[in-house]
């Protein structure tokens, strides 16, 4: 029988010629099981209502075609309601453009690089207050370099940022914003630094303000390092830059979990305490030889969880990876769980207590309601489980050659590259499955 061998998709995210170390892309947009533009549009009334369950399962049969990535993952994120029309869905669009640039502009009358199409990639500022008159921020911050200085206005205190006038700061929480804005211009400037995309200045600023404003309106998280690596795809699949900040907030109520930091721990720790959990469950022998190597915090798979697998895999596939697991993970109460309005809370109450249509659930949401695990606590990420089946994949060979934490972290390192997406989503279900399994047993 003859099988389609599929097209490479890596023209979309094209390679600087002089990357020759990137991993090969596995993922091939393949007719008949990739999602499509005319599949797509085809699942829509015409009013504009979206059969969510009709895409499902292409997308993890196939992936999504490059060329509606952006419109797709917008509805996986819970971006926007599947049972919502295209007029309601332009009235939100909009609503959320205006939102965002208000909360640009005040981050810009903070400090004026927001939006300028530059950012700065050295301090700014003491944690006291103080700007710093390094030659570096002086040079990156000086407005003959063309940033746009708002001019005074005579009824109110001036806003200029401390790099511009050099007065302090006084505000704790304008400094604490501050001192994170170099950090987050180092990280853009590594951040999938083989794509053609990021040769162009406006590109690498774009990522910038995104994460600089939202840093200013999540006060409580703030920037982690990681979410350049989440955050970069939704600027190269969304042309809009609005509308790249809300896929990538939405992305992050998933995930800011993740990045709640204290004195003593960081969020991921309690992902990877699950992780040793199911592993434990699943794979006992492993899971105590990594105990008796000294690695049972499983600190060693923090990368993987934190950034979702996107230094494993070629850009292309970690997309490919993404969007089946969110497909999996999908749940139509998304969009409605999101939204802050009392209304939209109440009707989210609601639709809890409804029975929601099984068709319209992902495969791994469906198992979950099938177990009973929604009932209980929060159930645990497909990551979890997709880190497991990495594991349970390796789980030979770590037992045989790992005599140390550092072997454990070359062998998991040696899968960079070498992963298929598909099959990883493949085992990380089965051990989901075996993990509900056994975890009910007394």
């Amino acid at each position: 029988m003859w099988r389609d061998p599929g097209v490479s998709a890596d023209s979309y995210y094209e390679i600087r010629p002089e990357c020759t170390d990137v991993p090969v892309t596995r993922f091939k947009i393949k007719a008949g099981k990739t999602l499509s533009a005319r599949k797509w549009h085809a699942a829509f009334t015409p009013e504009g209502y979206l059969d969510i369950g009709k895409t499902l399962s292409r997308i993890y049969r196939g992936g999504v075609h490059p060329s509606i990535k952006g419109e797709v993952w917008e509805f996986l994120l819970g971006c926007y309601d599947p049972k919502s029309t295209f007029e309601e869905r332009d009235q939100i669009r909009q609503r959320r453009r205006m939102q965002y640039a208000t909360w640009k502009e005040e981050c810009h009358q903070l400090f004026p690089l927001v939006g300028s199409g530059r950012f700065v990639t050295a301090p700014v500022i003491t944690e006291d207050g103080q700007p710093i008159l390094d030659p570096l921020v002086l040079k990156e911050t000086n407005p003959a370099k063309g940033l746009a200085v708002l001019p005074q206005d005579n009824n109110s205190p001036s806003r200029m940022d401390a790099a511009n006038n050099l007065e302090k700061v006084t505000d704790k929480i304008v400094v604490q914003w501050m001192l994170t804005l170099h950090q987050i211009g180092l990280d853009v400037v590594r951040t999938d630094r083989t794509l053609v995309f990021y040769e162009k200045p406006e590109n690498l600023s774009k990522l910038w303000d995104v994460l600089a404003v939202y840093a200013w309106i999540d006060k409580d998280i703030g920037y982690g390092q990681g979410m350049c690596d989440l955050c970069s795809p939704m600027i190269i699949l969304l042309d809009d830059e609005a509308d790249a900040f809300w896929c990538f907030e939405r992305l992050m109520r998933r995930l800011r979990g993740n990045f709640r930091c204290t004195e003593s721990s960081v969020g991921v720790e309690a992902q990877l305490i699950n992780l040793a959990s199911v592993t434990q469950v699943i794979d006992p022998k492993l899971h105590k030889h990594l105990e008796h190597l000294g690695g049972g915090d499983y600190l060693f798979a923090f990368r993987m969880l934190m950034v979702l697998f996107r230094r494993e895999f070629s850009f292309c596939d970690s997309l490919y990876l993404w969007e089946m697991m969110w497909a999996l993970e999908y749940d139509p109460d998304l969009f409605l769980i999101y939204e802050e309005s009392q209304s939209a809370s109440e009707k989210a109450k609601g639709s809890k207590g409804k029975t929601k249509s099984i068709r319209q659930c992902g495969k791994y949401e469906r198992e979950n309601l099938k177990s009973g695990a929604k009932n209980a606590e929060a159930p645990l990420p497909i990551s979890v489980f997709l880190v497991a089946s990495v594991l349970k994949d390796k789980s030979t060979k770590l037992l045989q050659e790992a005599r140390g934490l550092d072997d454990v972290v070359k062998i998991l390192n040696d899968i960079t590259g070498n992963l298929d997406a598909k099959k990883a989503c493949s085992v990380a279900m089965k051990l989901h499955k075996k993990y509900l399994r056994k975890a009910k047993k007394p």
